[in-house]
């Protein structure tokens, strides 16, 4: 039975119409295959393509981007090194500035000592008048101006240890000329009360370079015509002239 089965299938596959069948079929897988297979390189092909489109994207992407970012750090550089440039720059300036206000200072106290040396050499020039022969005549003045100005009937007069004899022996004087030149200038003819102080602990230092103070009303009243308050007062007053000729730059 299975002998017969096997030899009927042989007969049929060797028929005529069977072997065409087989031979179209053949040619038709061959066309299959070959359609399969253009497919497949149509496809990778076009893979081929979009994965180098892909990676020129990406390349030409990588390259803007890598551009970007060294632009933005050049700029950041560039920043950074501006604002540390205008720190510096600022920093000069301020030193500078510091400096000049420093030598500035430096200048203002080497004047101030000098112009402080010249009113001390001033000063110490002063002892010389006190001890020259007009200086009693300058005492006597000094007393009518101060009386001049206080315009007072009793006054009380100061004056240095050294100087006390001379005060007194002028005071007499001054007093007559005090009234003399007011009865002329105003009529009027004043009978002042004018004494030289005896109290030892009132005397004038020896800082003042003679002279003498006035007072009247208890002390309230106060003129002060030493030699010291005169030379200060012409100093202040001549100041400007005085730093003209010694700083003509100013």
């Amino acid at each position: 039975s299975s002998y017969l089965c096997l030899f009927h299938q042989h007969y049929l596959l060797s028929t005529p119409q069977h072997l065409f069948q087989l031979t179209l079929i053949k040619k038709y897988s061959k066309m299959a295959s070959d359609q399969i297979r253009q497919m497949v390189n149509f496809i990778l092909q076009e893979a081929h393509e979009k994965a180098n489109e892909i990676r020129v994207k990406t390349e030409h992407d990588f390259n803007l981007e890598k551009q970007t970012l060294v632009h933005e750090a050049k700029l950041n550089i560039q920043d950074d090194f501006a604002k540390k440039e205008k720190d510096r720059e600022i920093q000069e300036r301020i030193a500078r500035s510091a400096e000049i206000g420093e030598c500035k200072v430096k200048k203002m106290q080497m004047r101030d000592e000098l112009l402080n040396q010249l009113l001390a050499d001033a000063a110490t020039k002063l002892g010389v008048v006190a001890r020259g022969q007009n200086y009693q005549h300058l005492v006597q003045k000094l007393i009518v101006q101060g009386l001049i100005k206080i315009e007072e009937i009793e006054v009380t007069v100061y004056c240095r240890k050294d100087d006390f004899a001379t005060v007194a022996e002028v005071l007499p004087a001054a007093v007559e000329e005090y009234v003399g030149i007011i009865e002329r200038e105003s009529g009027i003819k004043l009978s002042p009360k004018v004494a030289l102080t005896t109290d030892e602990t009132k005397i004038l230092p020896d800082s003042t370079y003679g002279g003498v103070v006035l007072t009247a009303c208890a002390g309230k009243i106060v003129c002060d015509n030493t030699m010291a308050a005169r030379l200060e007062l012409v100093y202040n007053e001549l100041l400007p002239s005085i730093r003209a000729i010694l700083f003509p730059e100013e």
